[in-house]
């Protein structure tokens, strides 16, 4: 089967204030021609459809329409939810879906679905695995425990852990004793909790789709950053999948082994990408091992780029003409002042102007200020309301802050 490996739509999304929809609805047009001119069966989506998780009526009805096309091209899609996604809205109409070969993962409740293939090389597992927090893992467990009564979980997790290990060549565990998803606290630990009780039989060829950091990856500014890399995960935990395609770094790397793989955003959403070449993956498995990828490259409707000079230099005819002065632009001004209202008159030539910055004698000096002082200056409630952000996807509620505040203030008394 021939699959093409996309992530990270981030359908929604403004960059600097500048809407990305018809960015978004253009080049989901080029994956679709993609697709089609590849000849490609099925398009795996690794997760962060949406930029939000409660996304808009406009971002969701081009995310329709992108699944309605490809459906009615034949091209079956397999996508899971990312840590942007809110894993309830993806999972909407799983089952209504599914009749169309659009399969999307469920909330994770201590099971991973799994689409099973048949092509001229036999049997072809695909699984859908949505985010996982450590969190969800224990909650997910706990509620089977709770729902089975324990010692029959117990039974069957002892089974399914024999059969696994089997499988994988590993070694039997004895899960009543050191499995105990009470011990699972990292992202690591959950994943490797995961994986080791999905029943994937290693004889096979087993796909995987999900959304996570594996370390060694290369990340870049529109990612959301883990304090400490608390997110972070072994790329062995993977090691009993054929493919693993994956979403969550913006930029298109592979892990280690070039199946285990980052197809990157399908747009710049940040000038750190800037220099960066966007594409999708397309992917052809044959017989177990036989794997072969194929980059194809994107062009975008605008594209996402820096420029440098002194105001009087990006201004003259002799400098834009010629170029797409509607492209989304950083301007670095060289100037040692600063030019009044310079953003409104640079815009008269380029339009699509997202960011202006000074390089010149006195920022430089500034910017070494800067880094030594910015985490002093910050409180211990600034640092804790920035960490809660990064974790949930959104700001502390003010019932949320002022108990934040009031346990801090009691630390302090102690």
């Amino acid at each position: 089967m021939k699959f093409l490996h996309i992530s990270d739509l981030h359908i929604g999304k403004r960059v600097n204030e500048f809407s990305m929809i018809e960015d978004q609805k253009y080049i989901l047009r080029q994956i679709k021609e993609i697709a089609l001119e590849k000849q490609v069966d099925a398009v795996m989506i690794a997760g962060d459809i949406y930029d939000k998780p409660v996304p808009s009526a406009e971002a969701v009805q081009l995310f329709d329409q992108f699944l309605t096309e490809l459906a009615d091209c034949g091209k079956k899609v397999f996508a899971v939810s990312g840590n942007h996604d809110s894993a309830e809205r993806i999972a909407f109409g799983a089952q209504l879906m599914s009749s169309r070969e659009v399969y999307v993962s469920p909330v994770y409740d201590g099971t991973v679905k799994y689409v099973t293939c048949q092509d001229a090389y036999g049997e072809l597992c695909i699984w859908l695995l949505p985010f996982i927090r450590p969190a969800a893992v224990r909650h997910a467990w706990r509620n089977m425990a709770e729902e089975a009564g324990m010692e029959n979980v117990i039974r069957n997790m002892q089974t399914d852990s024999e059969t696994m290990m089997e499988d994988v060549g590993g070694t039997k565990q004895d899960l009543t004793q050191e499995d105990d998803v009470e011990t699972v606290e990292t992202y690591q630990d959950a994943l490797q909790y995961v994986v080791t009780h999905m029943p994937v039989d290693a004889s096979k060829r087993n796909i995987l789709v999900a959304h996570q950091f594996v370390t060694g990856a290369s990340r870049c500014e529109s990612e959301e950053i883990s304090v400490g890399g608390l997110d972070q995960i072994e790329a062995g935990v993977f090691d009993v999948f054929d493919y693993v395609a994956l979403g969550h770094i913006h930029s298109p790397q592979h892990i280690g082994r070039e199946t285990l793989r980052y197809c990157g955003t399908p747009l710049k959403y940040s000038f750190s990408e800037a220099e960066q070449q966007k594409s999708v993956v397309v992917m052809e498995i044959k017989e177990k091992g036989d794997v072969l990828i194929e980059k194809v490259p994107l062009k975008p409707l605008r594209n996402l780029r820096k420029i440098r000079g002194t105001y009087m230099e990006l201004m003259s005819k002799d400098f834009y003409e010629g170029t797409d002065t509607g492209d989304y632009l950083q301007i670095t001004l060289t100037d040692e002042e600063d030019v009044p209202d310079g953003m409104a008159k640079l815009r008269t030539v380029y339009p699509n102007l997202m960011q202006l910055v000074y390089d010149n004698s006195r920022t430089r000096q500034s910017r070494q200020v800067e880094v030594t002082e910015r985490v002093e200056q910050k409180s211990e409630m600034e640092l804790f309301e920035e960490f809660y952000e990064i974790q949930n996807n959104q700001p502390m509620s003010e019932d949320q802050q002022n108990f934040v505040k009031s346990l801090l203030e009691e630390l302090k008394s102690v």
